[in-house]
């Protein structure tokens, strides 16, 4: 009863303001410029590359300029990497379960460099929904230019993430440093984290194949969230934020896309790709808002941003678009909560140190 009552006090507490108004119109902008562009050019359908490729700018949120530079340079390697190799697997036909083994190996390895690199969103989460994501939708143009759209919208992130330089032209010496390489405890704490998400990700995508879903990498995804956390505790509680947070999400999604008076495109007949391509981007501004504050809150509005992208990409019923999203997450987000239970790092000196700060 005692973790119980604490697990539920987590779900409306939020954390400390830590200058998260300049973080969330940094992301905000990232994303609607890019989006913008699509849409003038009659292409919001797009959106799915350019959102993948400008989830870069969350990254380094607090940091010194030279040092959020190298940190979003790195998670565009991620980003970009897993959005590659899921538009290679798109265009080559290939699904099921080399989708499962490919988003497995990635999650171990991006999981490694995460960790190597002290990147923060910690893990490799983004990395593996654009792949699942980008996998799972046709694309309707070349691999280059699906790729291209990703990456030149990364790079245009770290633009608007490094631009305060150039106001305030501050250069803190030794920011941008290199890392402690990991060895000893901490390389075998890395080993283990590394483990906990290949486990996971392939537990849940093979769950979400032999149930017949059409979308098991939503299944994958969820099972990443846990283990981004801390400590046990933390990772409990991000399970939870992350089911609770996408089923409010859900409701959000439903009032969109469901005919209704309070469906926006009830208003603009004749113009539903553009209304989803700007409430994708009017909703990154609230998700980067309470990213660090409380998660759960974060995905009410992030949800809706993953299923309207992939809704332009491949328009399918919404009620099986709603319900098949509810039962991958809580089924992903299960499995990613019973991993982090019951793989443990050894109790080492500084192991601890390495999870918290990976």
């Amino acid at each position: 009863m005692p973790a119980f009552l604490m697990h539920a006090r987590e779900l409306h507490r939020l954390g400390p303001a830590n200058n998260d108004r300049l973080s969330a119109v940094r992301v905000a902008l990232g994303v609607a410029l890019p989006g913008l562009f699509l849409i003038v050019v009659g292409r919001p359908d797009l959106m799915l590359y350019a959102v993948f490729g400008a989830l870069t700018g969350m990254y380094g949120r607090n940091e010194p300029h030279q040092l959020r530079l190298k940190h979003q340079a790195q998670a565009a390697w991620i980003l970009v990497g897993g959005l590659t190799i899921g538009v290679f697997l798109s265009v080559n036909h290939i699904h099921s379960w080399w989708l499962v083994l490919v988003a497995t190996l990635f999650a171990g390895a991006g999981s490694l460099y995460s960790d190597r690199v002290r990147l923060k969103p910690i893990g490799p989460f983004f990395g593996i929904l654009a792949l699942g994501a980008c996998a799972s939708v046709h694309t309707s143009v070349p691999f280059t230019t699906a790729v291209l759209i990703g990456a030149a919208s990364a790079a245009f992130s770290i633009l608007v993430g490094f631009a305060g330089w150039f106001r305030h032209r501050t250069w803190m010496v030794g920011a941008a440093r290199d890392v402690p390489s990991l060895r000893g405890p901490l390389r075998q704490a890395a080993l283990v984290h590394a483990a906990r998400y290949s486990l996971a990700v392939s537990a849940a995508g093979a769950v979400g194949v032999l149930s017949g879903s059409g979308h098991p990498h939503w299944a994958m995804a969820a099972a990443a969230v846990p283990l981004a956390g801390a400590d046990l505790p933390s990772r409990v509680h991000r399970g939870i934020h992350r089911i609770v947070g996408t089923f409010l999400g859900l409701v959000v999604v439903a009032v969109v896309l469901f005919p209704g008076p309070l469906s926006p495109l009830q208003y603009f007949p004749g113009h539903t790709a553009v209304v989803l391509a700007v409430v994708v981007m009017v909703f990154q501004f609230p998700t980067e808002l309470f990213m660090a504050r409380h998660y759960g809150w974060a995905m009410v509005f992030f949800t809706p941003v993953v299923l309207l992208i992939a809704q332009l990409a491949a328009p399918m019923d919404p009620g099986v678009l709603v319900m098949e999203r509810a039962i991958e997450t809580f089924v992903g987000a299960v499995v990613g909560i019973a991993v982090a239970v019951l793989v443990r790092a050894p109790r080492a000196k500084g192991v601890a140190a390495t999870e918290q700060g990976a």
